[in-house]
């Protein structure tokens, strides 16, 4: 690749430590034959990974998962981190977080952490993370992350099950003491994508949470900054998926593969392991993270279009979802051919009483179920639920 044409060095290190969680979440975004993936990086290569991508220029970095609390080595990365220094993010459920836990991690200058909840409902909280525990353990440890004077940030992942309760969701926010709040609408990818019928809201539903939404950041001000994260399907124009292709990102899966996205796996691309192959190398030289580079790849409509500098034809791992071919245009898109792919999907959910099959949640039962299907059918299509 030519000193005109070669990609920046990345900005945010993702280091996804592992995929085990003690929740069942049925939207997650971890691959769905997670269960599979058993070998995780030892303490050693992750620090290596850091100092390599620390070099390179990497200045954020997130430890997420499955539940980055899982691993008891967090608190040697997050030093690590610090020392090297990055600005780190720890993105958690707080399921298995304590006050000592908390404690721990701020001694070795964790600068950030991010707290999830399912629904402002206790109920409905608890059965999306398949804990009674849950929503308990989430209100105690936010109160937790106040008191070490930690920014509160929260998040909420939001679909046809929760949307509804959009008001409650942020009265909640507000009496945390939150500072800033992701309302993150469903993006459908690994489990979520399986369970799209049962999880994505209608049209109405989205305008009335969005319009509840921009009434409580007028009300609130700079009291709380509340970001509301519209699902790719009910929009017309695709997003630019993580500020294009290897442009920024570089994520390391807990098997030491590295990804230009979290969901980039699903692609039929090969993409080096950490274990052989050093950082740099593969950020600059591999053909995976070169692949959809610039836009010599790209098909029509995208090739000509004029807004192709601006969202980079979308989503790569969404367009090979919809159509089988990662070249193609996201089917967000309304100019792609295949945008009808997602507009049907739209339509369905705007059923009043949709024939809804169970929610398949993320646990090594049905990944194994799963992994029976055939490569294109979900377990509701295959017949093994």
């Amino acid at each position: 690749m030519s000193a005109a044409t070669s990609p920046a060095p990345p900005l945010w290190l993702l280091a996804e430590l592992t995929y085990r969680c003690p929740l069942q979440c049925p939207y997650c975004s971890n691959p769905v034959d997670f269960a599979h993936i058993k070998e995780e990086l030892s303490t050693e290569q992750w620090l290596q990974v850091l100092q390599q991508g620390r070099a390179m220029g990497a200045a954020q970095l997130g430890f997420s998962g499955g539940e980055p609390l899982v691993r008891q080595d967090l608190e040697i990365l997050v030093a690590e981190g610090r020392q090297l220094g990055y600005y780190t993010n720890l993105i958690t459920s707080g399921m298995g977080l304590s006050r000592e836990r908390i404690a721990s991690l701020k001694q070795a200058g964790l600068d950030h952490i991010q707290l999830s909840f399912q629904d402002s409902d206790a109920d409905i909280n608890n059965y999306l993370a398949g804990s009674r525990k849950a929503f308990a353990n989430k209100l105690e440890m936010a109160a937790a992350v106040k008191e070490f004077d930690y920014p509160m940030v929260v998040n909420f992942v939001l679909h046809r099950m929760n949307i509804d309760h959009i008001e409650s969701i942020l009265d909640l926010c507000v009496e945390l003491g939150a500072d800033y709040v992701e309302l993150a609408n469903t993006q459908y990818y690994g489990w979520a994508f399986h369970n799209r019928q049962q999880l994505l809201p209608t049209r109405e539903q989205l305008q009335h949470a969005e319009a509840v939404t921009n009434a409580y950041r007028e009300r609130l001000q700079e009291r709380m900054k509340i970001y509301f994260v519209v699902p790719d399907y009910f929009e017309e124009r695709p997003k630019p998926c993580m500020n294009g292709w290897g442009s920024i990102f570089l994520t390391i899966a807990p098997d030491g593969r590295a990804l230009p996205c979290h969901s980039a796996r699903v692609l039929p691309l090969d993409f080096p392991n950490v274990k052989t192959v050093p950082l740099q190398e593969i950020w600059y030289d591999s053909p995976g993270f070169n692949h959809f580079r610039g836009d010599e790849w790209m098909q029509e409509p995208c090739r000509s279009c004029p807004e192709k500098k601006k969202d980079f034809g979308g989503c790569r791992c969404q367009a090979y979802m919809l159509t089988g071919d990662a070249s193609q245009a996201d089917p967000v898109c309304s100019k792609s051919p295949h945008h009808h792919r997602v507009a049907d999907v739209v339509a369905a959910a705007q059923e009043t009483d949709p024939e809804v099959q169970p929610l398949l949640f993320r646990n090594p039962d049905n990944s194994r179920r799963l992994a029976v299907c055939g490569e294109d059918e979900s377990p509701q299509d295959c017949g093994h639920r």
